[in-house]
């Protein structure tokens, strides 16, 4: 699966953006659980949010009732909803793709279970 990840930009603080994910063969991601991962200047890649294939979400606790992240079968694509960025959100975004269904630990998903990356989109929130 070759993802494209699309919707970055400069925002000030306090602000909104939508990242999309889409398959570039136009595939249909039901059959994949889908993540977003971000990575910040000289920080490792960290996880983000993610949607299982069986549907259960997970979000990382820095961005609990900011981000959200939900499917639209439909248009064929996963969406990261940001609001109320702070500067430290400031990274390249990359959405990810998978085959399992889910987690079946109590563990957040993590890189490791992603097998297919697209190109990051940038992401930069001033104060």
């Amino acid at each position: 699966v070759q993802l494209q990840a699309s919707g970055g930009g400069l925002v000030q603080a306090g602000n909104s953006l939508r990242l999309s994910c889409a398959a570039a063969s136009g595939e249909t991601f039901t059959r994949h659980s889908v993540g977003w991962f971000r990575q910040a200047p000289g920080k490792e890649r960290e996880f983000v949010a993610a949607i299982m294939r069986v549907g259960r979400t997970y979000l990382a606790d820095s961005v609990k009732g900011r981000f959200s992240i939900f499917r639209d079968n439909a248009k064929k694509m996963v969406y990261l909803q940001m609001i109320s960025l702070k500067p430290e959100d400031t990274a390249v975004y990359y959405c990810a793709a998978s085959n399992i269904a889910g987690i079946e630990l109590p563990r957040l998903p993590a890189q490791g279970d992603f097998g297919y990356w697209g190109q990051g989109t940038q992401v930069t929130v001033s104060s």
